[in-house]
């Protein structure tokens, strides 16, 4: 079957999360990748969302956290401060599923500003939970269309920690949590390398080349020595992803990838 790079790097990222995972989803791209393992090969997931929702299993994509489909749709909702305090921070979270408008090599988060903070090009929507989602769930996934423009050397503002702007500062803080370990992109899929903890390119999308990355990457990307091809998409995939971007335009004129 034929597909876009957007659905293969929906469902590259699905396939990361397993039935046992217990994740805290972040809106846009991490809900559609979240949703479809749902619908998929993982229908024991247990999904959270910032706004209190607890396994959760929308018809559609959600539009925020504070989309009613997400409500109605769960299993139980609790107050925000519950969510956080007793659920996220107690350690009770396995999987954290991010994006961002940059990314850093060390998984560091911008979604605050484009440019100078007092006078920035941009003024993005901020961290909401990112923050602490970013070091209180066991590890961090992320989810971005890869470009210069997102994947930079150093970020305009670093709302939401990785590793830290050297790679080291994530442990020297004290926070326990593995900190990002898997960046999915519509190029490739890149994991941390466990002493540098950079992120290292594990594998390319059918048809990807080394080079596309290097010239879509803002810092001297590093490719681990075994370099495998991302499996396509399957049917199965394919019809789960598409059957779940016709019912969210249906219900809201948008699909995952807008």
């Amino acid at each position: 079957m034929n597909y876009t790079t957007a659905e293969m790097m929906t469902v590259a990222a699905a396939r990361a999360l397993s039935n046992d995972d217990i994740c805290f989803v972040g809106i846009g791209l991490p809900s559609a990748a979240c949703n479809l393992a749902r619908l998929t090969h993982a229908p024991g997931i247990t999904l959270i969302y910032e706004s209190g929702t607890i396994r959760t299993r929308p018809s559609v994509l959600p539009l925020s956290i504070g989309d009613g489909e997400l409500c109605e749709t769960a299993l139980a909702t609790v107050s925000v401060p519950e969510m956080f305090r007793y659920w996220l921070q107690g350690g009770r979270i396995t999987i954290g599923f991010l994006s961002g408008a940059q990314v850093d090599r060390f998984g560091n988060l911008n979604s605050t500003v484009i440019g100078d903070y007092h006078r920035p090009t941009v003024r993005l929507p901020g961290s909401g939970g990112a923050t602490e989602i970013a070091t209180s769930c066991g590890e961090i996934f992320i989810i971005m269309r890869q470009s210069k423009r997102s994947f930079v050397a150093e970020l305009d503002f670093l709302t939401s920690l990785g590793h830290g702007r050297n790679g080291t500062e994530r442990q020297a803080s004290g926070v326990k949590t593995k900190g990002p370990t898997l960046l999915i992109s519509d190029l490739c899929s890149m994991s941390s390398d466990p002493d540098t903890k950079e992120f290292v390119v594990r594998s390319l999308h059918p048809g990807v080349t080394r080079e596309q990355v290097r010239e879509n990457t803002g810092w001297e990307i590093r490719f681990a020595e075994n370099v495998e091809e991302t499996p396509p998409p399957n049917r199965m995939e394919l019809e789960a992803l598409r059957d779940l971007n016709a019912r969210t335009a249906a219900a809201h004129g948008v699909t995952a990838a807008d």
